[in-house]
Parts: C-alpha cells; structure tokens; sequence
C-alpha cells in the first residue's frame, strides 16, 4: 500500500458566519491528527459577519499550514471548486469538512489512510450522528432526525453498515476524480453533493461509505431554520431528478404525497368531512411518535418529534414540487 505524503493532502472547511463553532471544529481536527498537521488546511469563508474570520487568522498563528481564503461566490460549491484551480494541481487527495459538526481528533488520518488501503474508491462518505445538546428543540429534534421518519434511512444518517453506495455525506476525494467530473454543479444551493455523486457514480466510479468514521452534527435550533433546511432539500433533489432524469427513491416521494394529500384534504373538507383522514391519521402518528420520544430519553423535549417531522416532510415536499415546476420551466 502506498501511502499518500501528507504534503498532498488538502482539507477545505467552507464556512458562513460560523463563529460559535469554527474553533471547536479546528482544534478538534488539528492538533492531535499527524496528517492534519502537515496537510494544507484552508477555511474558504463565505463573508461571515460574526467574527468567523477573525478566529481563523487567530488560530492561524498557532497552526501554521492553517490559512483563511474568501469565498466571494459564498456557496459550499463553489468553495469546493476552489480545488479545480491550477495552484492545487500538486494534490491528490481532498478531504470536505463542515464548520458545524463535531469530529474525532484522527478523522483526516483516517480517511486518507482508507483511501490509500482501496485504489479502486473515488470517494468515501460517513454516517453523520445527531447531537443532542443545545436549546429544546434542537435535543428533540436530535432524537428523530437519523430515525426513518427523519431521514428516510438514508445509510449515512446514523448508519451503522461500511459498503458501496450512491450517495453519501462527503467526506474525501481523490482530486483526479474530483477534476474528471468538473468538481460540484454551483448553481445547486442544496443536494450539490448528491448531484455530485450521480456524476461519480455515472463516471464508473465508486463511493465508499465507511461507518467506522463518524461525525456528529448538530441539527437546526428553530422550526423556521428546519424548515428552510428541507425546503432547500426538496428543491434541490427536485432539480436532481429533472437534470439527470432520474426517478425519486420511494422513501423520497412520501413526504411528496403527503403534501398532496394534504392539499386534496383542504379540498375535500368544505364539502366532506372526508377531508380529515389524512390530517388527523398524520397527527396521531406523530403525536404517538413524540410520546414515545419523550419516554424513551425521559425528556419533554421529546415531544418536539411532532413539530419537527412536521416541518421535515411538509417543506421538503413543497419544496420537491416547487422545484419540479422551476425546473420545468427553465426547461421551456
């Protein structure tokens, strides 16, 4: 097995107004990983206005192969594309990391070391675990967030199974595959890196999904944040769909015909009490959800499940049909 230099290796941090844990992120992710003291470590800032920036050129003094570059562009994609530029030509291996989540101190070791041990992988992504900590609606939302409610049982939220996948949260790349594909599609705000993956995957390439590696991270403290959050989700993997003509995944089109459902519902009740099944079947199911969550971790911020999956399957639908819609029409 050939080992990857360290001085080949590239970690990219994008970042927007991320001061409450960006030095969280760094410290956990520098000092004590042998790599990630040699590799090249740039945080690719947004334009953050909380002192994001400020932090970085603070513990730049204290970890020398850190740097802050501007991201003027502002999206995760784009900073991601920084990598396609002629100056990072020399490296081979890139690993993603998010400024908001939480990472063992040999993260970066170890994904390049998987990489090194299977030549034939292009990429490798890990499961993500949802902290509990912070404001009650984050720690309730935390308890059904990777549950098949939340998210679907997709294997990368709270998985526990290494294989072969399709889509994943990324984590490494190899750069020449990275730059074979064109790197991330920039007019994507959201699903970016599963747009990403049906090009990998599309290229005969493979994605490694390795459960041993894991990160926590730290869901939305605000029903207006999560419902932004899956909006942007559903609009998203809409676009996902139409660009490459692909069909949704069966787990993906539920929260689309409960909002179909929905509507047909608010139809159907001037003239039907009818009109209420769905409602009021959808309510009861999360209402005995959050109760159950409430008992198993012995907290009320388990009732939080209710509002939560709500806000989740409600706003990720709309935004799937409000994305079809746009892209049909930029189609014409």
């Amino acid at each position: 097995m050939v080992k990857t230099p360290p001085d080949r290796i590239i970690v990219l941090i994008p970042t927007l107004n991320e001061a409450r844990h960006i030095e969280a992120v760094l410290t956990q992710l520098l000092p004590q990983d042998a790599v990630a003291g040699q590799a090249r470590v740039i945080v690719a800032d947004g334009g953050s206005t909380d002192g994001t920036q400020g932090i970085v050129d603070g513990l730049a003094t204290r970890f020398p192969n850190l740097e802050l570059r501007h991201n003027p562009k502002r999206t995760q994609a784009h900073a991601m594309n920084m990598l396609l530029a002629p100056e990072f030509e020399a490296y081979d291996i890139a690993i993603r990391c998010d400024a908001h989540a939480a990472y063992p101190s040999d993260f970066i070791s170890r994904l390049c070391a998987e990489l090194d041990r299977q030549p034939d992988i292009a990429s490798i992504v890990i499961p993500m675990d949802a902290v509990a900590e912070g404001n009650c609606f984050r720690r309730g939302l935390a308890f059904v967030a990777d549950s098949k409610l939340g998210a679907g049982g997709s294997p990368h939220r709270g998985g526990v199974k290494s294989g072969y996948v399709e889509h994943g949260h990324h984590a490494a790349f190899r750069l020449d595959a990275f730059r074979a594909i064109g790197g991330y599609d920039t007019s994507f705000i959201a699903n970016e890196d599963a747009e990403f993956d049906r090009r990998l995957i599309a290229s005969r390439r493979k994605i490694w999904l390795d459960a041993s590696i894991r990160i926590g991270y730290f869901p939305r403290d605000s029903l207006h944040g999560l419902w932004r959050q899956y909006y942007k989700y559903g609009v998203g993997r809409a676009r996902n769909c139409m660009k490459h003509g692909d069909m949704p995944a069966p787990r993906q089109m539920i929260p689309v015909v409960h909002v179909l459902l929905l509507a047909l519902s608010l139809l159907i009740l001037p003239f039907s009490l009818l009109g209420l099944i769905w409602p009021v079947f959808y309510l009861l199911l999360l209402s005995g959800v959050a109760i159950l969550m409430a008992q198993k971790h012995q907290a009320l911020c388990g009732l939080v499940a209710l509002p939560a999956l709500a806000a989740m399957h409600t706003s990720w639908g709309i935004g799937f049909l409000v994305g079809l819609a746009q892209a049909r029409k930029a189609g014409r």
